[in-house]
């Protein structure tokens, strides 16, 4: 019996990534120190990995940005656009790199970041490759062998991670047409080859090839592609051992082919699927390992050693003890980093929790519980877990039997708006008087360093509450001032008191709890610090209307009250487990529709429920999709229809393909949806076309997750673009997300030309 882990977090255990790249970004490090940084982190996941005692130890598991672009990078997949970036004196391999990620507005060059979007059902985004008919590919970066031999010189012989090359294909997007992205198989698989090649003579033995497409619905032509491709790699390389592994849902129909695939070991995740191991231990073939996913690779609750070691042991007495792994069910990227740093903490909670290097302790401490140890630490670590699992059990922090009652009371009429869309419309315009083309923005502004600082001194106890309060009520006046002069229509607070979109929400609300440094990687140097939903869940008191009714105060304009919606809560939280999260998320709808209520009772007028993740919360299999959403879309409506019809309800959704789901979406039935649709040059608007959405709609004009400003020129062809598919009368105008992340001058200079480039669209309409 053997473990290995699929992946560990590459952010640094103090966020040591993310500051890195963002002083090279603006030029205050140069590219060594940040390839140092790298380094340094490499060197402390493989020996916090080693010292636990794990058998195979992954590289190339590290990324600076993102896992696909590495892999876009190494294949030669670069988009012609970034060619001249490539030939500029001075640039490095990782300043084309950063390029594609971000887009590149300098040396006279002004070229579009490639696209985004979400990585299956997690709230990670990757780069999505762009591919073209007949398209040629070449080894063109180091990476991953530059890692293999720094692992190599810290005295481990890793086991690579490279993301499969069909799930590889999978994920990227035709950018012509007239052809199938399968199609492209043969013409990357010498590159493929090439990286073993290189790996092989540098000594190793174990290769990871990702391959989460195997847990999906996919076509025949990708199971034939599948066969043809590990067929000829096997035939290639026959002492090279491979692993092959599957996670986010069960194998299911893809079983028969995954098990027959020419590889050494198949990894299964146990914890989204556990339904699958007995199935799949009576299909696998004798020559075959199988790796059990068991450790929550997605989750911060302690792992149940009960639990696993029946699956163990299952699994033993069918196929042996030496044709048995045992890992996390994916990679721990979607894990905080460590638990020791979470000294704060509620100590009875904290008993119930494990991050990324408590995970791998995890995994080690199974296979030697399962091996029949003697050794009597691994013996109390048992005893221990058990106790914690029964605390969670029946601890009296968990249960709130008025939520409890409030839930189950929930009517029909409780998730509908008094009256249909059409006639809302008719109130609503009446009410707001807004112009063709009504401009506003997502919400958040940027949040300066001197902001940040305010939050870090008042928490420290540097700040008084009102002189906090009075430098965030200066900051919010000022901005208010900043739209009215611009001419944006709808007006926001710029959300200064604000930490993060779910976290502040989390704060306020009961069955909730935070970490200090419980980070995680949404995209590049992006970090979220996900809540913790131990309990059931309700609203104590109103969250947003003091700030919301101050910045109304401020204006004669409206104002939006902005809110996370249930659904984006419930995914970007860490979830409990011991309930379905359906009940979760009715909980917390329950809390914001209050929220919504009082902030209409505060004369808020516009109020913004934002669901980015609607889309994403979907589950991985179709048949499984109507259920989840008829429970999200309920929420999301719970939450939106306490309000009387002149009240107009917006929502938000970034980075998300809406074409299968564009009736969910019409059913949410908000007055107005704004989407992110600027990196996909409006093409996303196209589902809404087809359908004939019937509400209004506010296609993001520029890229907010790129630092290059786009001209007035270009939003108003956007804007053109998106005309030629949507009445007129339906649009809004606004970036694609929020501007938090983003610098003051990049922000005004956009914005103005946004506001312009409306104005200039709106005259042209009428003419």
């Amino acid at each position: 019996m053997q473990t290995h882990i699929l992946g560990y977090p590459r952010i640094g255990s103090k966020r040591e990534l993310k500051k890195a790249c963002e002083q090279y970004w603006s030029g205050k490090i140069v590219l060594e120190e940040l390839l140092t940084v790298g380094r340094n982190i490499c060197n402390q996941n493989w020996n916090i990995q080693k010292e636990a005692g794990v058998d195979l130890i992954p590289c190339n598991d590290f990324s600076y940005y993102d896992q696909v672009l590495d892999m876009s990078l190494i294949v030669g997949a670069i988009p012609t656009r970034y060619h001249e970036v490539a030939l500029k004196r001075n640039n490095s391999e990782l300043d084309l790199y950063f390029a594609m990620a971000r887009g590149y507005q300098k040396d006279g060059l002004d070229i579009t970041a490639m696209e985004m979007t979400k990585w299956f059902d997690t709230n990670y985004h990757y780069i999505v490759p762009e591919f073209y008919k007949n398209q040629q590919f070449k080894l063109t970066s180091s990476k991953i062998f530059n890692e293999f031999a720094g692992a190599k010189q810290a005295g481990i012989n890793a086991k690579p991670v490279i993301i499969g090359l069909v799930s590889y294909l999978l994920l990227g997007k035709e950018k012509e047409e007239g052809f199938d992205k399968l199609d492209l198989a043969p013409n990357i698989l010498p590159v493929y080859t090439e990286i073993l090649s290189k790996l092989q003579e540098q000594g190793a033995e174990w290769i990871q090839f990702d391959e989460p497409f195997l847990s999906l619905d996919i076509t025949e032509k990708a199971k034939e592609t599948y066969i043809a491709v590990y067929s000829e790699l096997r035939k290639q390389f026959p002492k090279l051992k491979f692993i092959v592994t599957t996670y986010f849902d069960g194998l299911k129909d893809n079983l028969s082919l995954a098990v027959s695939l020419p590889v050494n070991v198949l990894h299964i995740d146990l914890v989204r699927n556990p339904e699958q191991l007995e199935e799949v231990i009576n299909s696998i073939p004798e020559d075959l390992i199988l790796s059990l996913g068991l450790v929550d690779g997605r989750n911060i609750w302690k792992n149940d050693y009960e639990n696993s070691l029946a699956f163990i042991n299952k699994t033993i007495e069918k196929l042996g003890s030496e044709r048995v792994f045992v890992a996390p069910s994916c990679s721990l990227l979607h894990s905080p980093c460590d638990l020791d740093f979470e000294t704060n903490l509620n100590s009875e909670i904290k008993n119930w929790l494990a991050f990324a290097k408590q995970k791998v302790k995890e995994v080690v401490t199974l296979k030697e519980l399962a091996s029949g140890t003697e050794n009597q630490d691994i013996i109390n670590d048992f005893e221990e877990n058990k106790k914690a699992v029964s605390s969670r059990k029946t601890s009296s922090l968990i249960h709130n039997e008025i939520v409890k009652q409030r839930s189950k009371a929930v009517t029909e009429k409780e998730a509908q708006r008094k009256n249909p869309f059409q006639a809302r419309r008719e109130e609503q315009q009446q009410a707001l008087q807004l112009p063709l083309f009504p401009t506003t923005t997502i919400g958040s502004f940027p949040q300066t360093t001197e902001v940040r600082s305010w939050r870090a001194k008042f928490k420290k106890g540097e700040l008084t509450a009102e002189q906090y309060d009075t430098l965030l009520k200066e900051e919010t006046q000022r901005t208010i001032r900043w739209q009215e002069e611009i001419g944006i229509d709808v007006l926001v607070h710029g959300e200064f008191e604000r930490n993060d979109m779910v976290e502040y929400f989390g704060e306020q609300l009961e069955g909730f709890v935070f970490t200090k440094n419980g980070w995680v990687q949404s995209y590049g140097s992006r970090c979220v610090k996900p809540p913790i939903i131990f309990g059931d869940v309700s609203r104590p008191a109103p969250m947003t209307v003091y700030w919301s009714q101050y910045a109304q105060s401020q204006t004669n304009q409206w104002v939006k009250g902005m809110l996370t919606g249930p659904v984006t809560i419930l995914q970007w939280s860490f979830v409990r487990d011991d309930q379905s999260r359906s009940e979760t998320c009715k909980q917390i709808a329950l809390a914001i529709r209050d929220e919504v209520v009082d902030l209409e009772k505060a004369g808020i007028r516009i109020i913004q429920i934002d669901e980015p993740a609607i889309r994403e919360g979907l589950p991985l299999r179709k048949t499984e999709w109507q259920n989840y959403l008829k429970w999200a879309v309920e929420a999301f409506r719970i939450s939106a229809s306490g309000v009387e019809d002149a009240t107009q309800i917006h929502t938000h959704m970034c980075y998300s393909e809406f074409n299968d789901i564009i009736k969910n979406i019409a059913d949410m039935d908000a007055d107005v949806i704004t989407i992110e649709c600027s990196r996909s040059q409006m093409e996303l608007l196209n589902a809404f076309a087809d359908f004939k959405y019937p509400n209004e709609i506010g296609p993001g004009v520029y890229d907010i997750h790129s630092p290059r400003v786009p001209s007035k020129e270009e939003m108003i062809e956007l804007l053109k673009k998106a005309q030629d598919v949507i009445p007129a009368h339906q649009l809004w105008v606004n970036p694609d997300c929020g501007l938090k992340t983003r610098h003051w001058e990049e922000t005004e200079k956009a914005l103005i030309a946004m506001v312009a480039a409306a104005k200039e669209a709106a005259v042209e309409y009428s003419i």
